[in-house]
């Protein structure tokens, strides 16, 4: 006689990592995830150039592929903002004189949008009045450059463009209070990292809240949210919710909180090990010496 019935079968799963392992697994796991989505066979900095002389285009690619980096080719404005939209580029250099979408309008596009606004653009130009210099500035270009240009003055303006970007990001993590502007971030960069600071700051106490929740908030994909924000910061968002965690940590401690668990859970972390692992690592310091230090410029300033 054969057996009918059915079978219910239940599993039970364990974690084998707890407590502060476990959150910091769970941290490099997202960030693991998130440098995967733009994995590329090339970790070189990318450049978009845009120019309708191919003989110009072909020269600047060569020369820059020489210099280590990656070339992404567009022959005017209008196949640049469509190669925006499905590759990664840290810097555009682009002609001024280009049919249907000259290099003014290519860097309005870019700058007034959201998702690119951050990538820094360099004009190259035969146009060496002023009136032209200025009206390309204006229109937020990070660098001006006239033809004829030794190509070793192009990469020098790469360079430092790209280094402002790491400025920022050195700030971010080594200042307690430093907010990430200056050169580099234009108004709309601004306006973008305040809301995500504002969302951030609104549920600092939720040790729920994950990168996942700010890009809903911000109505954005996964890959141009993190694009942006490595494209920015040169830090992934994981890292930059963390720091903003650790920044607000301490405030608390300078207001007079003197409590590390409690800060650690008014800031998010679930884990008092965790996050003083990560506040030692942010300021080079325990939370209980930041404590103290702030505790003896109190009774020196009374």
């Amino acid at each position: 006689m054969t057996d009918n019935r059915e079978v219910n079968e239940f599993k039970l799963t364990i974690p084998l990592i707890q407590g502060e392992d476990a959150e910091e697994e769970l941290d490099a796991g997202a960030t693991r995830d998130l440098e995967q989505m733009l994995k590329t066979n090339s970790q070189a900095v990318s450049i978009l150039l845009a120019d309708d002389n191919i003989e110009m285009l072909n020269f600047l690619e060569k020369k820059l592929i020489a210099s280590g980096y990656k070339v992404v080719k567009a022959n005017d404005g209008k196949v640049a903002l469509q190669l925006l939209e499905s590759e990664y580029v840290d810097i555009v250099v682009s002609d001024v004189m280009m049919p249907e979408i000259d290099g003014i309008e290519l860097l309005q596009h870019i700058k007034s949008d959201v998702n690119y606004s951050h990538i820094p653009v360099i004009l190259l130009t035969a146009k060496t009045r002023m009136e032209d210099k200025l009206s390309g500035l204006d229109s937020g270009a990070d660098a001006y450059i006239e033809k004829p240009f030794a190509i070793e003055y192009l990469i020098a303006n790469i360079t430092m463009l790209l280094r402002n970007r790491e400025r920022i990001r050195e700030r971010l993590e080594r200042m307690p209070y430093t907010k990430a502007t200056g050169k580099g971030l234009n108004k709309v960069d601004e306006e973008f990292l305040s809301k995500i600071n504002d969302i951030i700051q609104a549920n600092f106490n939720n040790p729920e809240f994950s990168m996942e929740d700010v890009i809903a908030n911000m109505g954005m994909s996964r890959t141009s949210f993190y694009r942006k924000i490595k494209g920015m910061l040169d830090l992934n968002p994981n890292e930059y919710i963390k720091i903003e965690r650790l920044k607000r940590a301490a405030q608390f401690f300078e207001e007079g909180h003197t409590s590390v668990s409690e800060v650690c859970y008014m800031v998010g972390f679930s884990s008092p090990g965790y996050f003083t692992k990560c506040f030692q690592k942010q300021f080079g310091v325990s939370p209980k010496e930041y404590i103290s230090k702030h505790t003896k410029k109190s009774g020196t300033a009374d």
